[in-house]
């Protein structure tokens, strides 16, 4: 069997399709999956045990040049590459009109049943276009979190049924470990109204520091870079803040540490894959639709959330969970 899975952004969106993988290959060990993503993800997908191969599909760059000789020979053999394989399946786990189309190229090219969205899932991105654009729409129920709508999915297309906590296959090449046990905090969102107090952040940090951690400040981006310095600089020398880096190489020092705090976000949710004593904060009741849950089988990684914002005692408290948890 071949399989195409189509999910093309965002970050924690891709993160959260990854157990899919796991799923198809036990069900069928001799499945081969390629997987079309945005390049920008590209690396993180290269990555998961049992995707054979990755094609990128740049369709953010190219909206905004699609008159460019560059971007029309980049779209052709973008085309071709896609005829070159004949798949039994095309899975689209994104629902959105953009996917459903990168999917139907795929079948126009060398056939291959499409499958897709039936609708929307609460908190989730879909557009109605994406379910005429695939052979069979499959319903999800709407309260389902973002991780099991894509194993639902892919189960209900290729006639298998999954069990046990999700697997990731998400691998780091660890770098020997500090003597100290580093922590991270992930203090950066998209979405403003998603960060946590930055008050909040240094005395997380001064508790951490004080019990024998080293904290690190990841960032993206000249907010994110300036947020970290004044955090690190009221830290002191027990903080340190992360230089930019590329994505493989981010999930690699990330892996090399030993534990994570965050707010929602991509980098938080790479914190889950990699199996990672975690804790991720919610400034709204909606941890159900992304965060971790007891559900999925791990203990040491938990979601705070409250209104306006989780309190420092309950994070802390929440922190020193997981870490039992992870002993």
């Amino acid at each position: 069997m071949r399989v195409l899975i189509v999910k093309l952004s965002s970050l924690g969106d891709v993160v959260h399709a990854m157990p899919v993988v796991h799923d198809i290959r036990t069900a069928f060990p001799e499945a081969t999956i390629a997987w079309v993503v945005e390049p920008g993800f590209a690396p993180l997908v290269r990555r998961v045990e049992g995707v054979a191969e990755v094609i990128e599909c740049a369709l953010r760059r190219w909206s905004g040049r699609w008159w460019t000789s560059d971007t029309r020979i980049e779209w052709r053999a973008f085309r071709a590459r896609l005829g070159r394989e004949r798949y039994d399946a095309v899975l689209d786990l994104q629902g959105l009109t953009k996917s459903a189309l990168i999917a139907r190229l795929a079948h126009l090219a060398r056939g291959g049943a499409r499958y897709g969205l039936a609708n929307r899932t609460d908190g989730a991105s879909f557009e109605a276009p994406a379910r005429w654009l695939v052979d069979r729409a499959i319903r999800v129920e709407p309260r389902t979190h973002a991780l099991d709508r894509s194993r639902v999915l892919a189960a209900a297309a290729l006639g298998y049924a999954f069990a046990g906590p999700p697997r990731f296959g998400l691998s780091a090449t660890v770098s020997p470990r500090t003597a100290a046990p580093t922590l991270v905090l992930v203090h950066g969102s998209s979405r403003d109204d998603k960060l946590w107090p930055e008050a909040a952040w240094i005395e997380l940090g001064r508790r951490a520091i004080a019990e024998g951690w080293r904290v690190a400040l990841p960032h993206a981006g000249a907010t994110e870079l300036a947020r970290a310095q004044r955090i690190a600089g009221a830290l002191g020398a027990g903080a340190e803040v992360w230089p930019a880096m590329k994505l493989d190489a981010l999930v690699d020092r990330l892996g090399a540490t030993q534990g994570v705090i965050g707010v929602d976000s991509g980098l938080s949710h790479i914190a889950v894959a990699l199996d990672l004593p975690h804790v991720q904060l919610y400034n709204w009741p909606t941890a159900w639709r992304t965060g971790p849950q007891a559900a999925h089988g791990h203990r040491h990684q938990v979601s705070v959330q409250a209104q306006p914002t989780p309190s420092l005692a309950a994070v802390w408290a929440a922190w020193t969970q997981v870490r039992e948890a992870a002993a």
